[in-house]
């Protein structure tokens, strides 16, 4: 899967979705993803597979279950692993996904 692919899939949310930043400040809830790198598997001396390893970033307000929903049914074709912090200079929460494409 492509990360164009898997923006496709997350802006199927209907939340704003950029890769790495917005250029402008955007109003949360909206979604950052970016990609850190490749989990391969070798066969024959060479890359047989390739995993993008993927972060999702979702910033909130406020705690939304509703909104968090809505993103894990986007995702749920893969497997993640869930986080949560709160950044206190933004006043938000950050929600983060971290898997395999």
């Amino acid at each position: 899967m492509t990360l164009t692919e898997f923006k496709q899939i997350l802006e199927s949310t209907g939340l704003p979705v950029a890769y790495r930043y917005f250029a402008e400040a955007q109003n949360a809830p909206y979604i950052v993803f970016s990609s850190g790198g490749a989990n391969n598997i070798s066969a024959d001396d060479k890359v047989y597979a390739s995993f993008n390893k993927v972060r999702v970033d979702l910033y909130i307000n406020k705690k939304d279950i509703q909104t968090e929903q809505k993103l894990e049914n986007a995702l749920s074709d893969f497997y993640y692993e869930k986080s949560e912090d709160y950044i206190d200079s933004l006043k938000m929460i950050q929600i983060i996904y971290e898997m395999e494409i």
